[in-house]
């Protein structure tokens, strides 16, 4: 066990859920959803070789869920070749120091996310005052403070490939955190969109229950730059992307997908951008 790695002191079981929890989902032959808590997570590969990679990992103390997941798809002793992080946030970071201490796997995350994954800075703390719902009013309690992965975190390599998913390209899609990445296969034209935009209203307590479907933009309470969270759904938007899955929120598809993510993206300040809060700058224009 690699005892230079460390959580935040503000790290702390999350005692809410949704009705998805523990359930996992097929989105392609070679792409798994698995739902901890309130957050999805993905493990990308080949059931057969048993050759895959994970994709973000959950929330804090659900390290035993997201391995037992794992062995169930691939087999028991399974590891990843790598644990690739799309950002930062406490939701999704949440196990991986269990897990590359089970696994003794690398991580990687773009290199502007390094601070918040090397102990040096902390996320704002979150917005209680943006309008959406209970979720927002209890985000201020969220953990915020640096995590610390040691000589285990890697910058994602500045050629936009992914390691070991060759048929993958990391798209820098910031704006929720300065250094959130989606991924994307170009010949089926999958998208996964970390937090950029989501599937499930996130700030409202029903909806995330539920999983209620409902594409929406980045969680309004931990999104800091809404000017760059614009550019990055347009960005993705213009992509065309045929399955979409996301951080939050049940997989989207097909005519249903195209139409309101392009309805987001043209929209994006009426139906995203919240009224008020402290992330966001009335004397500009977002």
């Amino acid at each position: 066990m690699d005892s230079s790695m460390y959580y935040g002191n503000d790290y702390k079981t999350i005692p809410m859920t949704s009705r998805k929890r523990n359930e996992g989902r097929e989105v392609t032959p070679d792409v798994y959803l698995y739902t901890v808590q309130f957050v999805n997570l993905y493990m990308i590969g080949d059931i057969v070789s048993g050759d895959f990679v994970l994709v973000d990992a959950g929330t804090p103390n659900r390290s035993e869920d997201i391995i037992a997941a794992v062995e169930e798809r691939f087999g028991k002793d399974s590891r990843p070749k790598a644990i690739i992080l799309t950002h930062g946030h406490f939701d999704h970071v949440g196990s991986v120091i269990e897990l590359v201490n089970h696994w003794d796997v690398p991580v990687y995350a773009h290199e502007l996310e390094l601070p918040y994954l090397t102990g040096k800075e902390s996320y704002p703390t979150g917005d209680s005052t943006v309008e959406g719902g209970l979720i927002a009013k209890m985000s201020a309690a969220f953990p915020v403070e640096p995590i610390n992965l040691a000589s285990h975190i890697h910058s994602l390599p500045a050629d936009g490939t992914v390691p070991h998913l060759p048929d993958f390209k990391w798209i820098h899609v910031p704006g929720h955190t300065p250094g959130q990445v989606a991924l994307f296969r170009e010949k089926d034209r999958l998208l996964i969109a970390a937090d950029a935009f989501v599937t499930t209203k996130q700030e409202s307590l029903y909806h995330v229950l539920t999983q209620k479907k409902e594409l929406s933009g980045p969680p309004r309470y931990l999104t800091t730059d809404w000017p760059a969270a614009k550019e990055s759904v347009q960005k993705l938007a213009s992509l065309e992307p045929i399955i979409a899955v996301t951080g939050h929120g049940p997989l989207m598809q097909g005519a249903e997908l195209t139409e309101k993510l392009k309805h987001l993206a043209n929209q994006f300040d009426e139906l995203a951008v919240p009224s008020h809060g402290k992330f966001v700058d009335d004397s500009s224009e977002v």
